[in-house]
């Protein structure tokens, strides 16, 4: 089993910028890709950015590519998502998740295992 814990959400203006961060804990880390989704109010989940264990690559949704960063600490057994220029639209609670395969590809949730708690980021204009 992998427990993530996700911490780092909060009250941000717009234009402002947030860390967060995906710890883990459990079986080896290292070798897992892993993934940020978020889900805005009312909305369904949404796939934000994912990581991969080699090199490592890195792919995001097109709404936060060139604002967010995704990386990893493999000894600290974290994944953080910086996130600049945020926006309203970006106001959703965070998740992080194993990527396990399958599904419809890495943007598809069914893909995913292991979601942490959440945390809630929120962005006033």
């Amino acid at each position: 089993q992998v427990q993530l814990v996700e911490s780092g959400g909060g009250l941000v203006q717009a234009g402002g910028s947030l860390r967060l961060s995906c710890a883990a804990s459990g079986r080896p880390f290292s070798s897992r890709a892993v993934g940020w989704f978020r889900q805005p109010p009312g909305k369904e989940r949404e796939f934000v950015a994912l990581v991969t264990s080699i090199r490592p690559n890195t792919y995001y949704a097109d709404s936060v590519k060139g604002r967010f960063t995704v990386s990893r600490d493999n000894a600290k057994a974290t994944v953080y998502l910086q996130m600049d220029a945020l926006k309203p639209e970006d106001t959703a609670v965070y998740y992080c998740a194993i990527y396990e395969g399958g599904g419809s590809g890495y943007t598809d949730r069914a893909a995913y295992d292991y979601w942490g708690q959440g945390t809630q980021v929120t962005v006033s204009s």
